[in-house]
């Protein structure tokens, strides 16, 4: 009996490492990233039915602050070799910063979110979109000015900060198409990875 209790701790041991260490290569399919872990489709669309965001925006800007990895952090610049402070507190899948991050577990209140986690992340994504929509109007289905919002902030957007980085807004551009190009993706896979998820179960 100890030795079966052992096996079922180990086993849970090592599907618990392999979905955090998973990282998707072919990170331009959203059918390919979820088939890689369904987990992670399960987790999207829980933040889709709790926020109202459509995955494939959340993914889309998921893609573009940090292309799915986990632990990602701005560089650190250098002054003659030494290491100076980080210009930004963004970490995670969402590259959260903390100040939105503390806001995001007071309004859920649960603090043991973490950002390296990718069901935390994405629901972070969800919980940000909403706030501006219910604040700046924004469409949730818009990921061009969600985006924006994003990058600036709720005050920044307001204030129509984005109308002076161009390139941001070519960002922004971006993100839309790979929004688009998700979500004809994911219509071709939804259903499949429904009945997956189900399987589990």
């Amino acid at each position: 009996m100890k030795y079966k209790s052992t096996l079922i701790f180990l086993f849970a041991a090592l599907m618990l490492s392999s979905c955090a260490s998973y990282q998707p290569t072919r990170i331009g399919d959203i059918c390919k990233i979820f088939w890689g872990e369904t987990d992670w489709y399960e987790d999207a669309r829980a933040a889709r039915n709790r926020w109202g965001t459509p995955i494939t925006v959340m993914m889309a800007i998921m893609k573009q602050e940090s292309s799915f990895r986990a632990d990602v952090r701005p560089d650190r610049p250098k002054f003659l070799f030494i290491p100076l402070p980080r210009k930004s507190s963004a970490y995670g899948y969402a590259q959260a910063q903390d100040p939105a991050w503390d806001d995001y577990k007071k309004a859920t209140g649960n603090w043991g979110h973490d950002r390296d986690d990718f069901s935390d992340a994405i629901n972070f994504i969800g919980w940000y979109t909403d706030k501006s929509h219910r604040r700046l109007g924004i469409s949730k289905s818009d990921p061009f000015r969600q985006y924006l919002a994003y990058h600036e902030g709720w005050g920044g957007y307001s204030r129509g900060s984005f109308n002076k980085k161009p390139q941001l807004l070519d960002v922004a551009a971006k993100v839309k198409g790979q929004a688009e190009i998700y979500n004809a993706q994911l219509v071709r896979c939804t259903a499949d990875l429904d009945k997956a998820v189900k399987g589990w179960f």
